[in-house]
């Protein structure tokens, strides 16, 4: 079960700001000027600004996620955290998720954290597919509305360049081998990993993407729950747009390296 942590931070927010104001206006005035404030009222009064600033920031303008899976790789790595912009898609309510107000529409190629149709776990995915827009993945080959995407092979040196030893840049669980290549969605050029053989998910697929909603895709295209299983997401699932890793971290034994610092392609 996934901790909840903005209902968390909302309720000690809560709890911390009405113990400190019922202080001030009743507990104070009745206590004698000498008398030491109790210690459930002393801790409220230190956590709360910090509290506060904390949900303030998480639920309006940033929020750090960790990768905790390898379906955008090789965009994002197990054990990268990431930065979120919580206000790219308009401003929501915290918890609730209600919007407030409009600030920018997602756009093609956007890395984007979200809820999954059904689920109540944050997801993230590549955006593909725009309200209205007709998908279809066919062998590799990505074609929005009829238009196959533009697909560039990397060359010898950016592929050496890709996180990953030679081991994991095979398709172990197939036997087959990976295949890196450049694809163009709209404004975004990014990498995208593949098997030689495409997976199930990838041989033969078509989708129309609804109103009020945007069509994910993992750059891990042969090994991403995505879209593709569970489909479309609609707008009000959305939580923000990805724009940097800011540390790799992938496990407590080893140490954070921030070599991979640096905006998400």
């Amino acid at each position: 079960m996934d901790i909840d942590l903005p209902l968390i931070l909302m309720v000690a927010v809560t709890v911390t700001g009405v113990i400190w104001l019922l202080d001030i206006f009743v507990f104070a005035r009745k206590r004698e000027k000498e008398a030491r404030e109790p210690a459930l009222v002393e801790y409220s009064k230190s956590f709360f600004p910090v509290l506060f600033l904390v949900f303030f920031l998480r639920s309006f303008l940033v929020e750090p996620f960790q990768i905790p899976s390898g379906s955008m790789i090789p965009t994002l790595q197990v054990g990268d955290y990431i930065a979120v912009n919580k206000f790219s898609y308009g401003v929501r309510m915290p918890v609730f998720r209600t919007k407030l107000f409009n600030v920018t529409e997602p756009k093609r190629g956007d890395v984007v954290v979200f809820f999954p149709p059904n689920e109540d776990r944050y997801f993230i995915k590549r955006l593909v597919g725009l309200p209205g827009d007709k998908i279809r993945y066919v062998n590799h080959e990505l074609f929005i509305n009829g238009e196959k995407q533009q697909y560039d092979e990397l060359t010898a040196e950016e592929f050496a360049d890709i996180p990953g030893s030679k081991e994991e840049k095979l398709c172990s669980y197939r036997g087959d081998v990976l295949k890196v290549v450049k694809e163009t969605l709209g404004e975004k050029v990014h990498n995208v990993q593949k098997c030689t053989q495409p997976s199930s998910l990838s041989i033969n697929g078509s989708w129309v993407v609804p109103e009020g909603h945007y069509f994910m895709m993992g750059d891990n295209r042969d090994n991403s729950r995505d879209s593709r299983v569970w489909g479309a997401v609609p707008e009000k699932n959305l939580v923000g747009k990805a724009f940097a890793v800011w540390m790799h971290w992938p496990e407590l034994a080893s140490l954070p390296s921030f070599s991979r610092s640096g905006a998400i392609q």
